[in-house]
């Protein structure tokens, strides 16, 4: 999931990633291993100290392979997956997961603590070939001051995007190469059926929807209540986001605000859960679960907030002030099961690109 995170947006602001520890021919296999190789996206981080405890405590070293954004990061690992580049993989989506599934990506494993997952984010029961980590909602955020200066309402839902007050005011990321422009598009299929959300894009792209390759370009350039957005005199005032994005605004802000300049429009959230799954043919099957357990662990899951601006799946997990102040998550966002996504993701962006880049 990845340009959802603000890592790109911070970089140089505080937060810490992995540095790899290479292995080496001697400490290979799966049994006498010392390290143990993530594969995952461009936004993994996790704070130093919480890295060090694991690897004091596991005797394990972490070495950490980032492959672009997630579409890109599982797209090669199901290449390799003969040969896979290392023993876990972080990062697939619920939008991503069939695919990862149907190419055998995934060797089962039932996590020790898995029973601590909240019911609502489990999913492969029966096979225990992934398991849930994180929870974030892509929704709509809008830039505050705009609205307050025009004296407009913001758009609480995806009927109020169409509408004509908001004409020329949105602008989202491609479905085809974002996760959370994808996302977008599965909320407006899950909210309008498989027929009707082609119409609503019809109507979105007559109210004059800008769409970009990227989260990054569409938050930090285009959409005018992001810090990057005002110093590039961004003309945007409603983004597809996050609904942890308001806390990243708050907490990076320099100065610091004393409250988010963002808010978000929680009738337009669509739910993305991220996973992790022992690779097929991992090399270090032993180290690679011991990382899985990690991951669901209460010390990571309350770390993760911060360094990946997501929620913890994990019952009795703590999140930030600034979280339950800022950027609760949906109380009802749209969901759609994997099966469905499966059955229809890449027809339904085709028929998005024809529809609308054309």
């Amino acid at each position: 999931m990845n340009n959802k995170k603000f890592l790109a947006a911070v970089v140089g602001l505080g937060l810490v990633t992995l540095s790899a520890c290479g292995s080496s021919s001697s400490d290979s296999g799966s049994g006498g291993s010392k390290t143990v190789t993530l594969v995952s996206h461009d936004s993994w981080a996790v704070s130093k100290s919480v890295l060090a405890d694991f690897e004091k405590q596991s005797g394990y070293k972490v070495r950490v392979l980032k492959d672009g954004d997630a579409g890109q990061a599982v797209n090669k690992a199901i290449l390799t997956k003969d040969n896979p580049q290392g023993d876990v993989f972080f990062g697939v989506d619920n939008t991503l997961l069939s695919r990862a599934l149907d190419n055998g990506l995934f060797q089962s494993y039932e996590a020790k603590g898995a029973d601590q997952i909240k019911s609502e984010f489990r999913v492969d029961q029966d096979k225990h070939q992934v398991t849930p980590i994180d929870s974030g909602d892509i929704c709509v955020n809008y830039d505050k001051a705009y609205f307050s200066k025009h004296k407009l309402n913001p758009p609480t839902s995806f009927d109020d995007l169409v509408k004509p007050a908001y004409k020329n005011l949105l602008v989202t990321e491609n479905a085809s190469t974002s996760s959370p422009g994808l996302g977008f598009l599965l909320g407006t299929a899950a909210k309008y059926g498989d027929e009707g959300w082609q119409d609503y894009w019809k109507k979105l792209k007559a109210n004059g929807v800008k769409v970009v390759d990227g989260w990054e370009q569409a938050y930090n350039e285009e959409f005018s209540g992001s810090a990057g957005g005002k110093k590039a005199k961004a003309d945007r005032p409603l983004v597809v986001s996050y609904a942890s994005s308001p806390p990243a605004e708050v907490i990076y802000g320099d100065p610091k605000p004393k409250t988010a300049p963002t808010g978000v429009s929680y009738g337009t959230c669509f739910r993305q859960i991220e996973y992790a799954g022992l690779l097929s043919n991992a090399e270090n099957t032993k180290g690679g679960k011991a990382f899985i357990d990690f991951l669901v662990g209460k010390e990571f899951q309350e770390d993760m907030p911060l360094n990946m601006f997501v929620y913890p799946v994990r019952e009795g997990a703590t999140v930030p002030a600034e979280f339950e102040k800022y950027g609760k998550p949906a109380s009802d966002p749209e969901t759609m099961a994997p099966d469905k996504i499966a059955d229809n993701r890449d027809q339904w962006v085709k028929s998005w690109t024809s529809l609308v880049l054309k």
